[in-house]
């Protein structure tokens, strides 16, 4: 019996020291925003780790510090009224304020700040920059409830980690360039109930490692305002994004633009404060991007609704497998939303279905006959063929089994270019439509070198000049099938040297 008593007097005593919440107060923090208050947080934090784990806890105040390090089984709660506040040297710091490496069972919460300063430091685009809280190589962590603002670099990073929950989360961020909200670059990470506003991405896959693929990814029930990208996978793109899933975001335009021009940059925009592509998939450095699912956004102050491009930067990948549906998008530029390959390299498998697309309109026949570069190696963003694309809905060129189904485009203005552009498009599916006619004599429809293409459920809105135009001698297969043709002046027209069996008017099974 006294054996049994003394084993259960063990747990216990072993429970309330795991357990054991740890006061920063205790270990001589001064929180009075002027005193480095970091060696008495760190030492608080490597007790608790000793000890065998519990809580750290800050209370309300502002405490001055540099980097600290957190550590296994340990919980950093960050109190309400309480604020880690970034030193002004950066000389000061190791990575982040708050710097996570090869830690496990470890969180950050809190209804607390964390507050890096980075507008009260001048550094230039390559200089010792910090983020707020940096994860590498760690293992289930969870941070929550906490606020996170004026990063001097990107905010949020997870690299290279595994078995995140970031839930909750406020970041405020417009203290320099390349404050992206949260970068994620790791494995079975959920992402929920957010609310990003900052200078550049929102939310942002990157996969910069050629032998680590970034995988699993939950994001979902976030809302999300940029300068740049609001959701975006890429830029870097190495190693591969696999099994994705986004859903149930609200985008919206920034709060503001301290370091933006966009109404002096790119014509056609009149707000400095816009998001350049609400969605932005990228694969320009060799990357396999397969299996991505997008569901339900909504999205307001926006440039470009939807960007997909597969590239050649530094390396030849694939993307393929996508998903898009129930979105909803207003956008304020003459940047069509785009799925782009390049020659030989086909975007494919794609469905986007159940969208409505509020453009801008004011685009002119000159830019409707405008050739878009290629741009193999360019670097992937909206505005890389230029401030406008010769089609005002959609430009698709190296495309192969891509379905477009159930989508309506308005136009706020008369715009003198074709709704939808295929060039070099093989194995498309147009269903169930209702678009805005162009203005003038441009085709609804334009179809270049484009093969195996059925179009079926148009519904017009009002009369259009020409519905379809094939051009190219090596465009064929082209079906239109249970399409409402009644206010169509012209139904097809075919131009440089496409024939007219290519085109089937009135096609059964």
């Amino acid at each position: 019996m006294k054996r049994y008593f003394f084993i259960l007097l063990c747990l216990l005593i072993s429970f309330n020291v795991a357990g054991k919440d740890f006061n920063v107060l205790d270990f001589g923090a001064i929180p009075d925003g002027k005193t480095l208050t970091t060696e008495a947080i760190q030492q608080a934090i490597d007790q608790c780790n000793i000890t065998g784990g519990g809580s750290v806890i800050v209370p309300p105040g502002i405490y001055l510090t540099n980097t600290i390090f957190l550590r296994n089984n340990v919980n950093l709660n960050i109190q309400k009224g309480a604020t880690i506040s970034g030193s002004t040297d950066p000389d000061n710091f190791k990575g982040a304020l708050i710097h996570a490496e090869n830690v496990q069972d470890a969180s950050i919460t809190g209804y607390g700040i964390i507050d890096g300063q980075g507008f009260k430091q001048f550094y230039p685009k390559t200089g010792n920059r910090h983020n707020n809280i940096w994860l590498l190589k760690c293992k289930n962590i969870t941070v929550k409830d906490l606020t996170l603002v004026n990063s001097s670099n990107w905010v949020f990073r997870i690299k290279e980690s595994e078995g995140i929950i970031v839930q909750g989360v406020r970041i405020y961020s417009f203290a320099n360039e390349n404050n992206d909200g949260i970068d994620i670059d790791g494995k079975n990470i959920i992402i929920t109930g957010c609310i990003i506003d900052c200078d550049d991405d929102g939310i942002c896959l990157k996969s910069d490692n050629p032998d680590y693929v970034v995988e699993n990814i939950s994001i979902s029930n976030c809302i999300i305002a940029s300068n740049c990208n609001a959701i975006k996978c890429g830029t870097g793109s190495r190693g591969g994004f696999k099994n994705i899933s986004i859903s149930n975001c609200v985008i919206r335009r920034p709060s503001e633009a301290p370091n933006r021009r966009w109404s002096q940059m790119i014509k056609g925009v009149s707000s400095d404060t816009t998001v350049i592509s609400g969605i932005s998939l990228e694969v320009v450095d060799g990357a396999i991007m397969d299996q991505v699912t997008i569901n339900n956004i909504t999205m307001t102050g926006i440039q470009t609704p939807l960007f997909i491009r597969l590239g050649n930067r530094k390396g030849l990948g694939s993307l393929r497998n996508i998903i898009i549906s129930n979105i909803t998008a207003t956008s304020e530029s003459l940047i069509t939303s785009s799925i782009t390959g390049i020659p030989g390299s086909y975007v494919e498998n794609i469905i986007v279905r159940d969208v409505i697309f509020n453009y801008k309109g004011g685009g002119t026949e000159k830019e409707a006959s405008d050739t878009v570069p290629e741009m193999e190696n360019a670097y992937p963003e909206n505005r890389m063929f230029g401030y406008a694309l010769p089609s005002y809905g959609l430009y698709a060129r190296h495309v192969k089994n891509f379905v477009f189904d159930n989508f309506r485009f308005n136009l706020n203005s008369p715009d003198a270019r074709p709704a939808i552009i295929l060039d070099d498009c093989h194995n498309i599916r147009l269903n169930n439509f209702s678009v805005a006619k162009p203005a003038g004599n441009q085709p609804l429809l334009r179809l270049i070198q484009s093969t195996n293409i059925l179009i079926s459920g148009y519904q017009p809105v009002e009369s259009v000049s020409i519905f379809l135009m094939a051009e190219g001698e090596n465009s064929s297969g082209i079906k239109l099938t249970g399409n409402d043709f009644s206010g169509v002046n012209r139904v097809i027209q075919l131009s440089k040297g496409c024939k007219s069996s290519s085109v089937k008017k009135n096609f059964n099974f």
